[in-house]
């Protein structure tokens, strides 16, 4: 077996997986060996592990501070009961906002009240004006509309335009009854950026990390039982006070 490092960039984060791959595999086009599990509960549990972490990087890629995080809702007059027709509400309103803003991206989360059950959507943004999203919304008046944070903090840390709680929040709407998708993005989102994978020339662990791209700091690591590796690193954001002395 031989080890390869292979860093993704995607927003304000950079993410470094280390590895094994089979001696004999090319080390520029292999994946991560998918681990052997015991149970298919084990093999569920992973795959949407996956599709979590593929979800988090999309997000983070693709909205900032600028980008708007809506939650919109049904008035008594267009309530729905099912998911087949909610998700009509949800295609015909992304139509006709892109209809005026083509350039527009978009993703969307379906959802239900815990305690009332009814039908509601989430959606975050990027390139398009507050007021276009309440007109568009035919469907009720309750709508909240805010912007993305700048600042992030997780345990403590300042993590900057770091969205990966808002990610995993929305990436947990979703229903079994839905069936599909977790969630909708228009088909401009922009993709992680992910280098060739390189060879490993030394031992990396939890007190010795790769190295921190520059201008980027350490928040997270992550190591399983089967030689996988995983080190996120965030943009060091500036702070407010620094920011305002600056504009002052």
């Amino acid at each position: 077996m031989k080890r390869v490092k292979r860093r993704t960039f995607y927003g304000s984060i950079c993410e470094q997986e280390v590895y094994y791959i089979k001696e004999n595999r090319d080390h520029r086009l292999s994946e991560p060996s998918e681990p052997r599990f015991h149970t298919e509960e084990e093999r569920s549990a992973h795959r949407e592990a996956i599709s979590r972490r593929r979800h988090v990087r999309l997000f983070n890629a693709n909205f900032s501070s600028g980008s708007i995080y809506s939650t919109l809702t049904l008035d008594n007059d267009n309530e729905v009961h099912e998911y087949e027709e909610m998700k009509r509400l949800r295609d015909n309103y992304i139509r006709r906002l892109r209809r005026r803003y083509p350039d527009v991206v978009i993703f969307a989360y379906l959802g239900r009240g815990k305690n009332t059950h009814r039908f509601h959507m989430h959606m975050v943004s990027d390139g398009i004006p507050e007021e276009a999203i309440r007109d568009q919304w035919k469907y009720g008046k309750n709508i909240r509309i805010e912007y993305l944070r700048e600042h992030n903090f997780y345990d403590g840390v300042d993590h900057g335009e770091d969205y990966t709680a808002l990610a995993n929040y929305l990436f947990d709407h979703w229903q079994p009854e839905f069936g599909g998708h977790r969630w909708f993005n228009t088909r401009n989102a922009r993709q992680p950026e992910r280098e060739t994978p390189t060879l490993v020339k030394r031992n990396y662990n939890e007190e010795h990390p790769p190295i921190a791209p520059k201008g980027y700091i350490l928040v997270e690591t992550m190591i399983n039982q089967y030689g996988y590796m995983r080190f996120v690193y965030v943009k060091k954001p500036v702070s407010r006070w620094k920011k305002k002395k600056k504009e002052t």
